[in-house]
Parts: C-alpha cells; structure tokens; sequence
C-alpha cells in the first residue's frame, strides 16, 4: 500500500492504546509501520525500483533486524535528547522492551497491507524470489485512508478534551478495516472463480490464471484479466444491480514466446528487471529498416503492450 495507508495504519495501533506502553511509542509505531519501504532509495539507482522493491526490506532477516535497529535508535535519540536538556518533561519513561515490541508490531504491519494489493510481495526474500498477491485492495484505498484517519482524528480530539487515553474510536477503525480488506479478498476470490467459469462458458477456454484487480474508490467493480496460454482477455465484473462479468471481445496476444523479447532482456537490463516483476507480461515487437523496437508491458497495469506507464522499451539491431 502506499505510505499514508502506512503511516494511518501505525497510527490508529498507536490511538488503540499501544502508544502509552512506553514513551516515543507512536513516534515508534508510526516510523516501524514504513520502515521496510527503506529500499525506495533504490528508485535512484542504475537499475531502478522494480528488480529491488519489496524484497529483502520486506522478507524475514529485514523483519527480525530492522525493528531492533529502529527500537535502538529510538532509546538512543531519547538518550540523547536528555543529555542536551531537550528531552520534553511530558514525555513518558522510555523503555526498551516495549520500543522493540512496537517496532515488530508497526513494521510486521507493512508486508500485511502490502500484500494486499496486485503489484505483488516477496516476503520470503532472500530464501524465495516468489511473488505473493492478495488481490483485495486498489494499491492507493481512500475508504482505508478515511476509516483509519477518522479513528484516529476521533480518539485524539476525545483525548485532548478529556486528558485521558480514548482508544475505542481507533479500535473501532481497525476492525472496521479488518472487515473491509476479508470482505475485499473474498469477494475477488469469488469474481476470479466466476470470472473463470464464465469465460470456459463462452466458449474461449480454460484460463491459466485469473487476475480480479480492484479499481480505485468503487469496491463494487474489478477489471478483469485472463491469460488464455499466449492471449490476455479483458473484462469488467460489477457486482450492481446484478453480479455480472462483461468480456472484451477481442484477444491480445503476448508475443511473449517472439525470440526478439529474450533478445531484448539480454540486451536491456531494463527489460530484465520490468520481466522479473511482472506478472501478466506481453510484448510489441516491429521489424523496420534493420532494427527491432521492443516494448514490454504488463496486463496488470495496460490493456495493450505499449500503452500507460508501466512499460519499458529497448532497440536491437535485426541481426544479433
């Protein structure tokens, strides 16, 4: 998910009383609930993001050593603080039992929500390069924005009138969120396994895989994308006034199985790494005046090859 989703989500553990365990508690929670997304430093380098996003940051070792490291870090700038006379005298005793059990409770949040969405995890990162989706939320969800913000914005107000701890607002929007995100993922377990049926039923054939990509804002839809073994097929599924699936008529193809797209990941590191990540790939290839123009695409994100953001492109000679 995207950061803020991150940032509401340390904070509605904080309101729901974790934050009163120690001192820098929230500070804690808040930065632990965003510290796998450290390899977004990567977006700078040579290679970019993709061939490094959401894997070793977000798999085991990271989540055993990072919150150790932030816990440490947190006792030692309240440390300091103190030494320099900075340190605020409403803040609670500091301890270090409790600043690590906040910063593995914010930090193991993140891979859970980031799971949630179709870009894909690989928590298992370095023992397993395998890609995991949970396929339940559009990556950037304004309904989980708004129930964790308004928890929070709820249990601080009643905490400043009152001078006392509120958690039950914050607590209530941590439900409400673990209900919406089981309500999402079954719901697009069940368009996928209907989607399945009805495209079989039509007469195309039996999709390798079902894709139901939640779209923003509206819960009620999904797009639709199959892969029929060489061809992507297309779809809208709406669940009002009736549940029903409404296909493309027409089929893309691949072109995944064209020598020129090997030819072009060899080439291009760039390629590389967008066909390590992706998920539902396919290809333009064009021949013109001795050379090969290459764009990759994934259905996740384009209904064709060279369409949208999330393609790359190299050129070949025709000749290797």
């Amino acid at each position: 998910m995207d950061n803020i989703a991150h940032t509401l989500a340390g904070a509605a553990l904080g309101q729901a009383g974790l934050k009163k365990k120690t001192g820098l508690g929230m500070a804690t929670l808040m930065i632990a609930a965003n510290l796998p997304d450290i390899d977004g430093v990567t977006m700078f380098m040579e290679r970019g993001s993709l061939y490094f996003r959401r894997g070793w940051t977000h798999g085991p070792i990271a989540l055993v050593v990072l919150p150790l490291l932030l816990a440490a870090a947190m006792f030692a700038f309240d440390r300091w603080q103190a030494r320099r006379g900075k340190r605020p005298a409403a803040r609670a005793p500091v301890h270090f039992g409790w600043l690590v059990g906040l910063a593995y409770i914010g930090t193991l949040s993140h891979p859970l929500m980031d799971f949630l969405n179709t870009y894909g995890i690989r928590c298992l990162m370095p023992f397993s390069e395998r890609w995991f989706y949970g396929d339940a939320l559009f990556i950037i969800d304004l309904w989980l924005w708004g129930a964790l913000a308004v928890g929070v914005w709820l249990s601080r107000r009643k905490e400043r009138w009152s001078g006392s701890a509120h958690p039950k607002p914050a607590v209530i929007a941590l439900v409400l969120v673990i209900t919406y995100v089981s309500a999402m993922g079954i719901a697009g377990l069940w368009v996928e396994g209907y989607a399945a049926r009805e495209v079989a039923r039509q007469g195309l054939g039996t999709p390798i895989t079902v894709v139901a990509s939640p779209v923003p804002v509206n819960p009620f839809r999904r797009d639709v994308i199959f892969d029929l073994g060489g061809r992507y097929g297309f779809g809208a599924f709406a669940w009002a006034p009736a549940p029903g699936l409404q296909l493309d008529p027409e089929l893309v193809p691949t072109h995944m199985d064209d020598p020129a797209v090997a030819r072009a990941a060899a080439h291009d590191v760039h390629i590389a790494d967008f066909l390590y990540w992706s998920r539902l790939p396919f290809a333009d290839v064009v021949h013109r005046d001795g050379r090969i123009d290459v764009t990759v695409g994934d259905a996740r994100y384009n209904r064709r090859p060279g369409e949208g953001r999330f393609i790359v492109r190299t050129t070949l000679p025709e000749t290797p």
